[in-house]
């Protein structure tokens, strides 16, 4: 048998759990896995994601439903995602993305309070068998490691 490690693992499941925003809460402080703090919009990387490069786009404002957006907010939120997009194919190089909103408990948000998009790049054979039978995750690249390889191409955004 082999043993797979995941040591950052611990910090999640013995440490205290937010009780605030992760999205107010990544706009009020700095060291953390934010990429991008635009005029209406954030980029920050997903601290559990399903892959290497699996970022969060968020407008700034603290909203729940795409209807109360402005229509400026609306077009800011949609290029930034672009955006992320964009330079996650020119870092990563990934085969395809996953993109998409999570609206309510019932479709999977865990953070139903503030209104975000999850976009996960997607390569060729990035799946195997320990998802399916030992439910775990390999995730290659270390979170700080992608946060220093794109966060110099999201300071060009600003």
């Amino acid at each position: 048998m082999q043993t797979l490690w995941a040591p950052w693992r611990m910090e999640y499941i013995l440490g205290d759990k937010e009780d605030e925003c992760i999205f107010c809460l990544a706009l009020s402080e700095r060291n953390n896995l934010t990429l991008y703090k635009g005029d209406l919009s954030m980029v920050m990387m997903n601290k559990y994601p399903y892959i290497n490069g699996h970022l969060l786009v968020a407008p700034k404002r603290h909203i729940s439903s795409l209807d109360e957006m402005t229509m400026e907010e609306m077009a800011d939120f949609l290029k930034t995602v672009k955006d992320a997009i964009g330079i996650l194919k020119k870092v990563m190089k990934p085969d395809g993305f996953n993109v998409g909103l999570n609206l309510g408990i019932v479709a999977g948000a865990g953070v139903e309070q503030h209104l975000h998009f999850h976009i996960v790049p997607r390569w060729h054979g990035d799946t195997n068998a320990m998802t399916v039978f030992a439910e775990v995750r390999v995730i290659p690249e270390h979170l700080e490691a992608t946060y220093r390889n794109l966060k110099p191409h999201f300071e060009k955004l600003v």
